[in-house]
């Protein structure tokens, strides 16, 4: 069998990638990518599957996920109508080698032939390419992965048009992207790949023409199983925003728990959640297992649970502070010392912050402007999915205005701006980072003199019920353990923004590279972002 070493990289698309690498790395806090020992070698048909909810970010969140030595290029498809415009965007994703894909939406429900776009990616497969599909057919900001509409088919056709090399191998690689707010800047992002799965003609006769699509579709079943295995995949928002609540309640370690270990918490409990809604079935035929009124007992007791959690991080979000606050409290002396040590730290590292933050200006309002304009062609469901797109392009276009600028203004010394106006910038982020935690914690500390004793004192009692009855579900019926803090301690390696140690914890603090967080939630937001747009689907 010939070897195979895929498409030389255009150098456009090594252009891209680079630059993207570097914009992404600024818009969000933390990327934590897991598994890339998995990703298949450069030279292996390969296609890439994941979930698709941010648009353009996605995908070049996958590009530069994936580690050059790996894969030297990875093919992307993209909707038909974001190719041959006079934009950026435009061309950002034709310079990338993008294939462009119809889809019946966008042509008013009428058939459409995508049979030259399925040929050329089936020629790059033959050839080693790795190439990227987003099997749900379309981007959107919702709680749920939509079913998979792509991706079964086109294994069964690469397999058939090569049925005549038994050996010819393709893998299908599927990975989970989850963002803690997509649409927020320094939020941060967990992409992880999954164990790909390997066919070939001889090892997967039921893949080759005349087609079976029952298992074909049993193909697509299983990736999007894979897929959701690794994100939060629920109905409604409501259902993250309580289990990611259960999951701060259960184990309160903020980010000396690695980012995966956090999302795979949340994800045990809403799984719980999920089931314990749903409609049930009546399997309850074999004399082993839990009695139909057992279970639906159960049900209803986490049902309230999630219930009274509800309630709780409503009351919480009135208040405008987190349960750590409540679980943690404070006397009314220390209190008062904080207010004054974090608003004169907030106004010192602020103070700090403001020359960079003077070249950063021009870029923050050109995005808003052009966000707050997006945001009224459409409702929350078709928009929020582009914003981190528009953020994206429309803070890369002003800073590389706002650069040239500087350069043009200093060109006598041109050659120290070019070096220092991106210091300058950069320093004047992570000093703001700390200045708005800063003041945040201000404010927080403030609302519980406002708050007073005797209602915080009410939630104490109330946070120690709901702590017990989320205690007992996660360690007697989903198996966590049962000291999780020492569990986690153990568990994850020395993954971005993970702080291990009460020395790293101050050490990391003044770190350049990145802030320390205390908590996987946080964005660059005077507030603490815990709710989700109203919209139920």
């Amino acid at each position: 069998m010939t070897e195979l070493k895929g498409t030389p990289t255009p150098w456009s698309y090594l252009c891209i990638r680079l630059l993207f690498k570097f914009v992404l790395k600024i818009f969000y806090g933390t990327i934590v990518v897991e598994n890339v020992d998995l990703i298949p070698p450069r030279g292996t048909p390969c296609i890439v599957c994941a979930n698709h909810s941010n648009s353009l970010t996605d995908a070049l969140l996958l590009v530069t996920s994936i580690p050059f030595k790996k894969r030297n290029l990875l093919r992307l498809t993209a909707k038909s109508t974001q190719f041959g415009k006079r934009t950026f965007t435009s061309w950002l994703i034709e310079s990338a080698g993008t294939v462009p894909l119809k889809r019946r939406k966008d042509f008013g429900d009428a058939t459409v032939d995508n049979s030259y776009v399925m040929q050329h990616l089936m020629e790059a497969l033959e050839l080693g390419d790795a190439v990227c599909l987003f099997p749900e057919g379309m981007s959107r900001y919702h709680p749920t992965i939509a079913p998979l509409k792509t991706g079964g088919k086109l294994v069964s056709d690469v397999l058939s048009r090569n049925r005549g090399n038994p050996d010819f191998e393709i893998d299908v690689l599927t990975c989970s992207i989850t963002y803690m707010h997509r649409q927020h800047f320094r939020s941060d992002v967990l992409v992880t790949f999954h164990p790909p799965m390997k066919f070939t003609p001889k090892n997967n006769p039921e893949l080759l023409a005349p087609i079976n699509y029952d298992e074909v579709r049993t193909l697509t079943a299983k990736m999007q199983q894979q897929i959701s295995s690794g994100t939060l995949d629920a109905p409604s928002w409501r259902l993250i925003r309580i289990a990611k609540l259960a999951a701060r309640m259960y184990a309160p370690l903020g980010t000396t728990m690695s980012l995966g270990d956090y999302v795979r918490v949340v994800r045990t409990f809403l799984e719980a959640f999920k089931l314990a809604e749903a409609p049930r079935a009546d399997p309850f035929s074999d004399g082993e297992a839990p009695s139909r009124e057992q279970v639906m007992r159960e049900d209803r007791k986490i049902v309230q649970l999630g219930n009274d959690l509800k309630e709780y991080q409503d009351q919480l979000s009135r208040w405008g502070i987190k349960d750590d606050r409540i679980r943690r409290p404070l006397p009314r002396a220390l209190i008062l010392y904080r207010i004054f040590v974090r608003l004169v730290w907030a106004l010192f590292l602020g103070t700090l912050s403001l020359p960079g933050l003077l070249l950063w200006l021009p870029i923050f309002l050109t995005t808003v402007i052009a966000v707050h304009q997006f945001k009224r062609t459409g409702p929350v469901w078709d928009t929020y999915d582009e914003i981190a797109q528009y953020k994206l392009t429309y803070g890369l276009m002003s800073f590389l205005a706002v650069y040239l600028v500087a350069m043009l203004a200093t060109l006598p010394v041109a050659f120290l701006t070019a070096v220092l106006v991106p210091a300058a910038m950069w320093m004047g982020l992570r000093w703001m980072e700390d200045a708005v935690a800063a003041f945040r914690a201000f404010n927080s500390l403030v609302r519980l003199l406002w708050i007073g004793e005797p209602a915080l004192s009410k939630m104490r009692e109330r946070r120690a019920g709901l702590h017990s009855r989320v205690t007992e579900l996660a360690v007697g019926t989903l198996g966590l353990p049962a000291d999780p803090e020492a569990y986690f301690a153990e568990t994850g390696g020395t993954d971005k923004g993970r702080v291990r140690g009460r020395w790293a914890s101050k050490a990391k603090y003044f770190s350049v590279r990145r802030r320390r967080k205390r908590d996987w939630n946080e964005t660059l937001r005077l507030y603490d972002q815990v709710d989700y747009p109203d919209d139920e689907y």
